[in-house]
């Protein structure tokens, strides 16, 4: 797929205000442009109409024609031809090749007509200057307003990406991040306003949630009673098949029990590790074993971590039994420095546990039908956060055999 630059909003802010500046400051120029130019033009048949009554009453006086006046010339516009068999005076602009022409005109007597014409020239380079410093005036307001547009779309975008950033946080279940904190300032904008209603969207979300985990802990914690009872019972049955069964089911029913409960417990985010220094190789080296006999074990480094060996244990059991149930032997345990590796080689994860991350009653095969009730890496995970570690999952490529890998970093000594 070919890559697609994205134009964030501060860019986006900046070209529209650099364009619409630029749409402006050259209508602006055209109009101050043509303006000027009309109104010397005007000034210029204002000198002309002067220069002909001038020139008309010197040749009335002595019969002299100066500022280069003409009696009767045949270049005269018929424009002013008609004004002067009226009897009147008058200019007229002339377009030619070379450039505009300035004509003037007034009936001399006889049936004259004494004319004179001068070409339209800036003599002092009036518009050059003029347009000069409009192009000059337009690059500044562009670029001016492209500064602005720059540190005001600047300002948004990183108040934007502090939100997004903190609602990233609350959807990972930081409960405590706060988007409009986050974003700073004390100004009342929409931005504002989006951060509000996040966070009364999360506050409402972490109310039901925190309603639901309360639910679920006393039904759990009312099952324990009951349940307790039942495996009881179930132990006094006369030996025999049907009693088998009736005790397979009972100890599933009190497992399940079990975990929702430490699911309860974990959601709770009251859960506290009591940390101590282990040495990850030989922790596991003796727990593997009895959780997994099948399962070899590999040490590449060994490493001292701080973490709570209850904890460490219930989530290497989880991994292993995950594993064990819907992956495929051989089953391999690496232990490479404060990294602990668990992989099977099954069919692998189901693309949504890799794309969303493990869900309760989701178990880790993509056979539906298959045993367990999809808690157990719930629960491992809940208890990695309890210990500050990371918990990861991916797919070993096929071209290496293929199946799924879990890989636990803990935090070092």
């Amino acid at each position: 797929m070919a890559f697609r630059p994205t134009l964030t909003l501060r860019w986006k802010l900046s070209a529209a205000i650099a364009v619409v500046s630029a749409l402006v400051v050259v209508a602006l120029s055209l109009v101050v442009h043509n303006a000027a130019r009309v109104s010397m033009i005007n000034s210029a048949r204002d000198v002309q109409d002067e220069r002909v009554q001038s020139a008309l009453r010197i040749y009335e006086t002595n019969g002299r024609l100066v500022f280069y006046a003409t009696l009767n010339d045949p270049a005269l516009p018929p424009e002013l031809k008609d004004y002067a068999a009226k009897g009147q005076r008058a200019t007229f602009v002339q377009q030619t090749r070379s450039g505009l022409v300035v004509w003037a005109e007034t009936p001399a007597g006889n049936g004259k007509v004494l004319s004179l014409k001068t070409g339209f020239t800036d003599r002092y380079s009036v518009l050059v200057d003029l347009d000069q410093t409009l192009v000059l005036g337009s690059v500044t307001v562009v670029l001016g307003g492209t500064a602005v547009g720059v540190l005001v779309g600047g300002r948004m975008s990183r108040r934007l990406r502090k939100a997004a950033t903190a609602a990233r946080k609350v959807a990972d279940g930081d409960t405590q991040v706060r988007v409009r904190e986050a974003i700073g300032g004390r100004g009342r904008d929409e931005t504002d306003e989006l951060a509000r209603a996040v966070d009364a969207m999360a506050d409402a979300l972490q109310l039901r949630l925190e309603a639901e985990r309360r639910v679920t802990a006393d039904i759990a914690h009312e099952l324990r009673t009951p349940v307790t009872g039942l495996v009881t019972a179930a132990e006094l049955l006369p030996p025999g098949r049907p009693s088998e069964l009736v005790r397979d089911r009972v100890h599933a029913l009190r497992t399940l029990v079990e975990d929702v409960l430490e699911v309860a417990r974990l959601d709770g985010a009251a859960e506290q590790a009591d940390l101590q220094e282990v040495a990850l190789a030989e922790f596991v080296g003796r727990r593997v074993p009895v959780l997994a006999p099948e399962a070899t074990v590999t040490v590449a480094e060994d490493a001292v971590v701080q973490t709570d060996p209850r904890r460490l244990e219930r989530i290497l059991g989880n991994l292993l039994a995950n594993a064990a149930r819907h992956g495929g032997a051989p089953i391999d345990v690496l232990v490479d420095g404060p990294y602990l590796r668990v992989r099977d080689h099954g069919p692998g994860f189901p693309a949504d546990l890799l794309r969303e991350g493990p869900s309760r009653f989701r178990t880790g095969s993509t056979d539906r039908a298959g045993a367990g009730h999809g808690l157990g890496l719930t629960i491992a995970t809940g208890q990695a956060r309890v210990l500050g570690a990371s918990l990861t999952f991916r797919n070993a490529p096929p071209s290496d055999g293929g199946g799924a890998v879990a890989q636990l970093l803990l935090p070092r000594q």
